[in-house]
């Protein structure tokens, strides 16, 4: 029995193996398959990090909409597992370096899947600025040194460094960190949550559907309501990193999907249990609605825990939250080399060269610059962390749904996923209710902010506007999607030759 399973195991290698260099078109992968479904699960994870999300945006949530913000977590975590059924069939058919640009062009089309993968690039470069700065005020918390703008800035360029330097030892290293940051999730966000809900519970369960007086300046809670959506929305992406990193999987076809429905429903429950526990163990809740209390979750685990006990938990918070920047550094270089592989950025050569570690090191060093110099804005104009994270959430919102509308199209051309794992005749309605989840999602991320100046008001849009019609500009004058030969627009003819290799064996 034994036996039959190891000549299976080889059999499936060899034939992903095949698939693979199939449709890269016909190279055969430059990584190694080191990573399996826990430590893709974990890399998902930690990306997504319901914790970052949590500790970063709970006070400004439950300002805007009071208790009931916490089902801004239901609401996206049942929408974006749309968007994951969508993308786990994908990437089961297609499962390549990159992800999201390469979807996006065997969906589509090279031009199409330019656009989409640069509006993802510069979203993804900005959320690792937002992951670095927050985290900068939790080590400031932690060491007991003041948290202003010249020590953010410091504290954020070496956390960025740090992780260049464990990113650029080896793929395997990043998934041992991946797991180390699973677990500081699962302690932080779960068990802690669980604990205050236990032993230190001040609130009663009926406080999640009480406003406590909160309106917006127009006089309606709705309208409060929405304007917290972004805990949600900042929360639930990152899950596409597990299949950024799809060359460097083992059985990618079968794992990949797999962990990125795994990150969001134990993103979801993390995130519930974690939020849920701050707001009743709260002893003064009201405080925090108000706007009283800055920084309440500090206070509540010093309360809860004592100061010990809530320096050790922002200590494992901290190393969460470096996780996820360290996911998020390794997805960024993967796009980058993936566009760089098929000569669609200056200096292409340069940045498609893997190390001896079979890590992709130039490409990960501009993923470690990019954000350095947006730290640098950063520490010119503090006020707008805020808004630069509302943006990188639009941007990835677009872009993911970019590759959904792609998706769309094709199964209403007659495309049928043919990879290892699909839903079968669910797929369409899957597909369209995913599209309505993000355009609505887009919608709401794309409202104006509460601010007198023009400019602050807009500036999601406006820095939207300015990534998109660089990229267009760029894509017009270099024509960089023209410099490669790789497939494009196959996704019904690859399904059907795919099913057709499986029909003669």
């Amino acid at each position: 029995m034994k036996e039959h399973s190891v000549k299976e195991e080889l059999h499936h290698a060899a034939e992903e193996a095949k698939h693979l260099a199939h449709v890269v078109d016909g190279k055969a992968t430059q990584f190694e398959r080191s990573i399996g479904l826990i430590s893709n699960f974990s890399l998902g994870f930690t990306y997504l990090s319901p914790l970052t999300a949590v500790y970063s945006l709970f006070a400004l949530a439950i300002t805007l909409a009071g208790p009931p913000a916490f089902w801004w977590i239901v609401i996206a975590a049942c929408g974006q597992l749309l968007v994951a059924v969508v993308f786990g069939e994908t990437a089961s058919q297609y499962p390549i370096t990159g992800g999201l640009y390469p979807w996006a062009r065997r969906l589509w089309g090279r031009k199409y899947a330019w656009m989409a993968a640069w509006v993802y690039l510069w979203a993804l470069v900005v959320t690792v600025t937002s992951v670095a700065e927050y985290s900068a005020t939790f080590v400031a918390s932690l060491l007991g040194y003041e948290a202003n703008a010249i020590n953010g800035l410091i504290t954020s360029v070496i956390l960025l460094i740090l992780c260049l330097v464990v990113n650029m030892s080896g793929t395997k290293n990043l998934a041992r960190v991946a797991r180390v940051g699973f677990w500081c999730e699962i302690v932080s966000v779960i068990a802690l949550g669980i604990y205050l809900l236990i032993f230190h519970r001040a609130q009663p369960f009926s406080v999640i559907f009480d406003s406590m007086g909160v309106v917006a300046s127009n006089g309606s809670y709705i309208t409060a309501f929405i304007t917290a959506s972004l805990i949600g929305l900042f929360m639930f992406f990152g899950f596409e990193a597990c299949g950024n990193v799809a060359e460097e999987v083992k059985n990618p076809s079968r794992q990949i999907p797999v962990a990125m429905i795994l990150s969001i429903v134990f993103g979801a429950v993390s995130a519930l249990v974690s939020i849920l526990g701050y707001l009743l163990a709260s002893p003064n809740l009201a405080a925090i609605v108000s706007g009283e209390v800055a920084d309440p979750i500090p206070a509540i685990l010093n309360d809860a825990l004592g100061p010990m006990g809530g320096k050790i938990f922002v200590l494992i918070a901290i190393i969460a939250m470096v996780t996820c920047i360290l996911s998020l550094q390794a997805a960024l270089s993967r796009l980058i080399f993936s566009f760089a592989r098929d000569e669609m950025l200056p200096q292409s050569t340069w940045m498609s060269k893997l190390s001896k570690n079979g890590v992709p090191d130039h490409a990960m060093v501009v993923s470690c610059l990019l954000p350095l110099l947006i730290c640098v804005w950063v520490y010119f104009q503090p006020d707008n962390l805020a808004r630069i994270t509302a943006f990188a959430v639009i941007g990835i919102y677009i872009s993911f749904q970019m590759v959904v509308f792609a998706a769309l199209r094709q199964r209403l051309k007659g495309w049928k996923p043919a990879g290892e794992w699909t839903v079968g005749k669910w797929g369409l309605l899957i597909n369209a209710l995913a599209l309505a989840y993000g355009i609505t999602a887009i919608y709401l991320l794309a409202q104006p902010a509460d601010s007198e100046s023009f400019f602050d008001q807009w500036i999601v849009l406006i820095g939207l506007a300015v990534v998109i019609g660089s990229g267009l500009l760029y894509m017009l004058l270099a024509k960089p999607y023209g410099k490669s030969n790789a497939p494009e627009n196959d996704a019904i003819a690859h399904a059907a030759a795919m099913r057709a290799q499986r029909n003669s064996q």
